[in-house]
């Protein structure tokens, strides 16, 4: 019997990253991530697997983000009970992104009850806090590039990924065949993380897309971020800025500070962190030294480059401050968190500033928000948009279209297979294309839920 793989998500789409292994009557999970973005690809969450969980035998996690991490709380709910790996990055994120991400859940589907927004009576969560909290045991940390064996006879290695902390590519070994997953590669220039280690040779390569389709501009983050906070100073208006948790609130923080040491922002320009999860993330990289570019009295002075806010009240106290100040919340495409009640409370306000820090999964707000509509969606309502919309081109931490052809390029053989995944339709394609022409590579695009031999 071949090795065979399942696309189970992150094929034809950005979301839901899950990669299923089989061989021998033995399966693994490659990423286990939660769907985000267009309602339909959400309701894939609730959809169950074609494989029973507890016929899963290990799970491989890339990275902690949750559209590659989010489903691991369910999957452990519904009955897998095997281990899953992880660098040690991601096992520290993991631990702070899954409860939140249960909690997060319980808190929408309590305001829908309230509220009567749910077509279901009453809505439920899907997972809880304490479901992800009961999950944490499972993972295992391993080191970057030690080989361990997550199934007997099938070896797994990380390399650094870059990205974020702890992401890696995956290199699995079994029945005489190599298979690489980029997960998500970074930016050889990100100001936080490292590039990517080159990739090892590999029979069959699964690479991300994600941008597949598009180049990084010239400029960089501080001369895109700079201009705009200087606007905002001088009328005194309120910056919502939507960022993930994880790398992006990082990123822009550390820009911010940059901007206000070198004096083309106001150093007495407030600014506040309202999210619990990016506040202990900007801790960890204290914590995870040698992991990033930030030497240890930059981490440090990461940590007080913001007014950390952690409980609830003191979010609320933000919607009584006036301007001008800057507001960074979770989540980074605005599907859910406290910056939804920062954009209900403040997009009206024309002197008011939404500041996207990258890419927006179609069908998301933030989607929204950078077609310029004068209207969102939030909490059941329509909500009018006056403030002035800022999409930041330079702030992603993915690999452009080019990063993306240079890092496969570097690889020491051709492969004999390439899977484009994790990318919205046209940038995969445009990748896929790009593969075939400029390399003469075999590559082609999965369908969702289409299984092919490795």
């Amino acid at each position: 019997m071949g090795v065979n793989i399942t696309f189970l998500g992150g094929a034809d789409t950005v979301t839901g990253s899950k990669y299923l292994v089989r061989h021998g009557g033995h399966s693994l999970l490659l990423d286990c991530g939660l769907f985000q973005g267009y309602k339909q690809l959400r309701l894939r969450n609730w959809t169950p697997l074609p494989v029973a969980p507890d016929a899963v035998d290990a799970v491989v996690l890339s990275h902690a983000h949750l559209d590659h991490s989010g489903y691991l709380p369910l999957l452990v709910k519904e009955g897998f009970a095997g281990k899953v790996y992880a660098t040690a990055g991601t096992q520290a994120l993991c631990k702070i992104l899954l409860p939140d991400s249960g909690h997060i859940q319980e808190e929408d589907a309590a305001f829908a009850n309230r509220h009567g927004l749910s077509k279901h009576a009453p809505a439920m969560p899907l997972y809880t806090r304490q479901d992800a909290l009961d999950c944490l045991h499972c993972i295992k940390a391993v080191q970057l590039g030690k080989t361990f064996e997550p199934i007997p006879g099938w070896k797994v290695t990380f390399s650094s990924a870059g990205h974020i902390l702890g992401a890696a590519s995956v290199l699995l070994e079994l029945a005489g065949r190599r298979i690489l997953f980029s997960g998500d590669l970074g930016r050889p220039d990100d100001s936080l993380m490292y590039p990517p280690e080159p990739p090892p040779a590999a029979d069959t390569v699964l690479i991300e897309s994600t941008y597949g389709d598009r180049l990084h501009p010239a400029e960089n983050l501080l001369s895109e971020l700079g201009p705009a906070l200087h606007r905002l100073a001088a009328r005194g208006g309120v910056a919502v800025v939507p960022v993930f948790a994880v790398g992006r609130a990082q990123a822009v923080l550390l820009a911010i500070a940059q901007l206000k040491a070198s004096g083309k922002v106001q150093h007495s320009l407030p600014v506040f962190l309202d999210s619990p999860m990016a506040v202990h993330t900007t801790h960890l990289f204290e914590q995870h030294q040698g992991e990033h570019r930030l030497s240890a009295k930059e981490a440090h002075a990461l940590t007080h480059a913001a007014t950390m806010i952690n409980s609830t009240d003191e979010s609320k106290a933000l919607s009584a401050r006036h301007g001008p100040m800057v507001i960074l919340s979770a989540s980074g495409m605005a599907t859910g968190g406290r910056v939804l009640h920062h954009l209900e409370h403040r997009a009206g306000n024309h002197r008011n500033m939404i500041i996207l820090t990258g890419y927006q999964a179609p069908g998301t707000r933030g989607a929204t928000l950078a077609s310029g509509a004068r209207s969102v969606r939030i909490h059941g309502r329509d909500v009018e948009v006056q403030a002035e919309i800022v999409q930041l081109q330079s702030a992603s931490a993915h690999a452009d279209a080019n990063q993306l052809m240079q890092w496969l390029r570097s690889m020491p053989s051709r492969p004999d297979q390439v899977y484009v995944v994790h990318g919205d339709m046209q940038a995969s394609d445009a990748l896929r294309g790009r593969i075939e022409h400029d390399l003469g590579w075999r590559a082609m695009v999965p369908e969702h839920g289409s299984t092919w031999p490795s």
